[in-house]
């Protein structure tokens, strides 16, 4: 009895000290108002940077087959090709590596040197008419660097990601896809202004510089980028809160800012749900680029019905044949035929029948057998699907980026958001491959009735994962799932 006694202090001061580390590991997580300015401001730097990456794509798009015909007239129109998706190959095979580099290192390093690749990559574009020969490939070079430079996607959005809580990361992933649409809209707008320079600008021949309308975007972009990596260097720091917005360390912390892990990120990621969102994540980015050329798992299953809704809209349903061309129409303009640009033929406007004698010829091409049995598509048909995939798409993109940030949760994200971002970059690759064979062998018909049999296909995937498309802490239990 007395030795019991005497044994009772040392348990109820054991629970003392226990109390107090507990309560010490409390106050260690409470974000500060502090930490809490300093985590939005560099999550606003990576913003920026996703609105750079996008206009490093845009800003040359319109003026780079003029470009290329000037300083190398042996390109052809299916080597302007390989340079449009040079910039996508480029961005495929360095979102993983640069992925891999954030996982085990700060954010920063490959932030920085990323960012520094495309500002070289746009050096060398704005040089690349001084050659004796091989302009052509100097320039596929640039544009494959400047893609490559843009793999630093996968580092944005795992940064952002692990630096928001759930509640914060859907708006967070959405203005993320807001910054890099509204970069992909004002790069074509950069290079109309720089238009007013003129073909032959101004020439510095201590340097060799030649500054017009072709290569004042690329170093408009270049200087960005070096605003880009000095306000990286300046304001951004590494944060990172866990699912809950408590604040917490990570390996991607430098030296002097490093700590015990997160013991949160205890758990296996559920890879069938990473490998299905990877699979949905590939269908909307390519529809969309033959397009072009409630919780967020119903919003994701309501933007694929409108997407399929759109492009059911857009098939031939009428009995009315288009015109038929029977002249070859010499264009002179970018050799780039997107979908779009397909379907207008088919469009009846009264105002084309006033058009004078000299006049292009106007309708389905005579060497497109399927321009004979296929009913044309109206306007207004047209206009309609425009509108639901146009609404369909951005649902579908921000949340797949947000479900698959939320189902890996706490662990390391770098390489799995390089190969989302691979996944995306090579469906932007297959789009208009897709649009140059299917459409122009068999039709609209066929072209769109199998987008919309992937569409259906992608529907079906997300019903048989739907239940588990989770947030990583709420398959752990560590959280309800109303509260995500």
């Amino acid at each position: 009895m007395a030795a019991a006694e005497g044994r009772e202090p040392l348990l109820r001061a054991g629970e003392e000290e226990q109390e107090r580390q507990q309560q010490q590991q409390g106050r260690d997580v409470v974000e500060t108002e502090e930490h809490y300015k300093s985590r939005w401001r560099s999550i606003w730097i990576m913003y920026l940077t996703m609105f750079l990456s996008s206009v490093g794509f845009s800003i040359v798009i319109m003026s780079v087959w003029p470009y290329l015909q000037k300083i190398d007239p042996t390109a052809d129109a299916s080597f302007l090709g390989w340079i449009i998706a040079s910039y996508s190959i480029g961005q495929m095979v360095a979102s993983p590596l640069f992925g891999l580099w954030s996982n085990y290192r700060p954010r920063r390093e490959p932030l920085v040197v990323s960012t520094a690749i495309s500002v070289a990559a746009n050096c060398l574009y704005a040089y690349v008419h001084l050659p004796h020969s091989h302009n052509k490939y100097y320039m596929l070079t640039a544009r494959a660097l400047v893609g490559f430079g843009a793999g630093n996607v996968a580092v944005v959005r795992s940064y952002i990601a692990g630096a928001t809580s759930l509640t914060e990361r859907t708006s967070a992933m959405a203005n993320t896809s807001a910054c890099q649409a509204v970069g992909f809209i004002l790069g074509p707008v950069f290079q109309t202004c720089f238009t007013l320079i003129g073909e032959e600008g101004i020439t510095w021949k201590s340097i060799h510089l030649q500054l017009n309308m072709y290569t004042a975007p690329v170093l408009f972009g270049a200087l960005l980028g070096i605003i880009n990596i000095i306000l990286t260097f300046a304001i951004f720091r590494e944060h990172r809160v866990d699912d809950m917005g408590r604040q917490c360390n990570s390996i991607n912390f430098e030296r002097e800012e490093g700590g015990v892990l997160d013991q949160d990120a205890e758990g296996n990621i559920d890879h069938v749900a990473v490998v299905a969102v990877n699979f949905l994540f590939f269908v909307i980015l390519f529809v969309f680029a033959v397009f072009e050329t409630t919780g967020e798992r119903a919003i994701l299953h309501g933007g694929l019905l409108i997407i399929l809704i759109g492009f059911f809209i857009l098939l031939p349903w009428g009995k009315k044949l288009p015109n038929i061309q029977w002249q070859e129409i010499k264009n002179n303009s970018v050799p780039q035929t997107t979908p779009s640009e397909m379907v207008m033929p088919f469009w009846s406007f009264r105002a084309m029948q006033l058009s004078s004698n000299h006049s292009e010829p106007a309708g389905c091409p005579i060497t497109q057998s399927w321009c004979l049995n296929t009913p044309m598509i109206y306007l207004a048909q047209y206009i309609s699907s425009d509108i639901l995939i146009g609404l369909g798409y951005p649902v579908c993109n921000v949340m797949s980026y947000t479900l698959y940030s939320k189902i890996l949760g706490p662990k390391p994200q770098g390489v799995y958001m390089g190969w989302l971002t691979a996944s995306g970059s090579g469906a932007r690759i297959l789009g208009p491959v897709f649009v140059s064979q299917i459409y122009t062998h068999l039709g609209p018909r066929w072209a769109f009735s199998l987008i919309c049999g992937v569409v259906v296909l992608s529907l079906l995937v997300l019903e048989i994962v739907y239940k588990r498309l989770i947030a990583f802490s709420v398959r752990h239990g560590r959280m309800q799932e109303e509260s995500c």
